[in-house]
């Protein structure tokens, strides 16, 4: 049982580790709501924890999920707050992906 305990324990810490890494990368999102961008260019707010997919395949880096602005599935990935528009921040803002109960 104890080597249970171990794991659990150690994959949370790697968990909580790549979480506070996205952040101070310029992430800010990471961990919680953040910007995404499609394979075809557009942004959204979409619920992300690093490790935990329950409405998307997790591929490394990027996640294949639905796209609620161009309304396809395609692949997506995190986007710094910095290299995002003024534009870019209102439409991720008005666009969320389908929430999980």
């Amino acid at each position: 049982m104890t080597v249970v305990l171990a794991v659990i324990v150690v994959i949370v810490a790697v968990l909580l580790l790549v979480t506070v890494a996205g952040r101070r990368s310029g992430y800010s999102g990471f961990g919680g709501n953040t910007v995404v961008r499609c394979k075809q260019g557009h942004v959204f707010t979409t619920y992300w924890v690093p490790g935990v997919s329950l409405k998307a395949i997790r591929l490394g880096v990027s996640r294949f999920q639905y796209c609620p602005v161009g309304r396809h599935w395609t692949l997506v990935t995190p986007v710094r707050e910095a290299d995002l528009t003024e534009e870019e921040r209102e439409s991720a803002a008005q666009h969320h992906d389908i929430r999980v109960p």
